[in-house]
């Protein structure tokens, strides 16, 4: 029989949640049992709509019968084996499948458990790899204020969030460059009419500044969803990598969210036409079936670790649970649902009825001072007004007492990133649900938003 809500929550105290303050949490524990398609059930008897797929891992929703199918038969099949001397059949299907999905000649994949592991796996690879190739000299490693990378030691030195604070003298040769945030540019531009691309400029000036023999790689997440869904203009990333080419940085995307759909286009490599050196993946790729990421590498780089035994030229680096046979069994099935679905192009057509209904809530509330996003992954910018001579507000108080009332008054869940509201659902949302999801969105603002 299954545990009631009451028994639930008394084993709270012994659990620790990822950014939560506990002493908070323990007081109204949010405890999932179940779900179905884009619908959560609760231990104390709610059903929430979640509008951001679990922080966009989700894809396929709750449960999947065609992929819970493939790991029934895998588990009878074999659930692990020795990750240092062999690999498995799913490990091996899943990197030829990883290569036939991506552009160019992003071919060799190295199978991690998770998305940190994945991006700081990357950072390893850009500076071995300088080293291998005759540049040992080249190991800084440039990210973006406002960016966010995962939270192992590396990949939080590449972040540019306050999360890193505690934890920055535990890691070096992390530089920053300002983010692309065009409604408060850096630079002091007044709009995207006016930019000259002063914020993809201003890393090749620091790299000649540095020293171009010093700098290893440049990290971005493409759209950047932890700094409130910054979409870039597509010649950001194509004259970043002209950049990157010119001064032989390596250009390293990392994917993990944007992967497999959620903007619309099987990964914003795609979106945006241009061909990283280094791909990072998770989330989506086994819609949280399963641990699963991978760091994917075109040719060149990959040829800098051939060699033989004696010549120690191997990747140094390694996980126990990287190619695990299950995870990467679910990998394979997930994708298939998202090929045979075509939930790639489901996500590009909603995302123009998710854009109209975000533009109409835009014109009803004053304090939402715009809306940013592609296929399903969208940001809505908060910013109240304020009295002359006062500094604007980022919005992070409003953006905080919208998600607060959205799950607390609409069963709705979505997420503040900065001062941000962020909506990412489930690839499988159907239209109707987008609909839903608006309508009980804009009830928490009307409840939240001054008037």
């Amino acid at each position: 029989m299954a545990a009631t809500y009451e028994e639930l929550r008394q084993l709270v105290p012994h659990i620790w949640l990822s950014f939560q303050q506990m002493a908070e949490f323990e007081k109204d524990p949010l405890i999932i049992v179940g779900g179905t398609g884009v619908w959560a059930r609760t231990a104390d008897g709610r059903t929430l709509l979640d509008g951001v797929a679990s922080a966009a891992v989700s894809a396929l929703g709750y449960g999947n019968q065609q992929v819970q199918q493939a790991m029934k038969e895998q588990i009878d099949q074999m659930l692990f084996c020795p990750t240092l001397q062999a690999t498995n059949e799913p490990a091996l299907r899943l990197a030829a499948r990883l290569a036939s999905l991506l552009p160019g000649d992003l071919n060799r994949a190295f199978l991690t458990s998770g998305g940190s592991e994945a991006t700081e796996c990357a950072m390893k690879l850009a500076r071995q790899y300088h080293i291998q190739t005759g540049n040992p000299g080249k190991y800084k490693i440039i990210g973006r204020y406002r960016s966010y990378h995962g939270t192992t030691v590396g990949a939080l030195g590449a972040s540019g969030t306050p999360l890193g604070w505690f934890f920055d003298s535990w890691s070096n040769g992390f530089l920053h460059a300002l983010p692309p945030t065009c409604h408060h540019c850096p630079f002091g531009q007044p709009g995207p009419d006016h930019c000259h691309l002063e914020c993809v400029e201003q890393i090749d000036a620091m790299i000649r500044y540095e020293g171009p023999g010093t700098v290893a790689a440049v990290i971005v997440d493409p759209v950047m969803a932890g700094a409130g869904v910054l979409v870039p203009r597509p010649d950001y990333y194509s004259r970043l990598r002209e950049i990157c080419d010119e001064h032989e940085v390596l250009l390293i995307f990392d994917e993990v969210l944007t992967g497999f759909g959620r903007l619309g286009q099987w990964f914003a490599c795609d979106y945006y036409r241009v061909l990283p050196d280094i791909v990072c993946l998770g989330k989506g790729i086994s819609s949280g079936f399963a641990p699963l990421a991978a760091t994917v590498v075109r040719d060149h780089v990959a040829r800098a670790f051939d060699g033989t035994w004696a010549s120690g030229r191997q990747f140094r680096h390694g996980h126990t649970f990287g190619g695990n046979p299950l995870a990467c069994a679910t990998g394979l099935a997930v994708i298939d649902v998202i090929e045979q679905s075509d939930l790639v192009g489901h996500a590009r057509e909603l995302g123009t009825q998710i854009q109209q209904a975000l533009d109409q809530l835009a014109e009803e509330f004053d304090a939402i001072a715009e809306v940013r996003g592609a296929g399903l992954l969208w940001g809505v910018q908060l910013a109240p007004s304020q009295p002359a001579g006062r500094p604007a507000d980022d919005g992070a108080a409003l953006a905080a007492g919208v998600v607060r009332a959205c799950l607390a008054h609409e069963n709705l869940i979505v997420r503040q990133t900065v001062g941000a509201v962020h909506i990412s659902p489930p690839l499988i949302v159907s239209s109707a649900e987008v609909d839903e999801i608006f309508e009980r969105l804009r009830r928490a603002l009307r409840r939240t938003l001054p008037a």
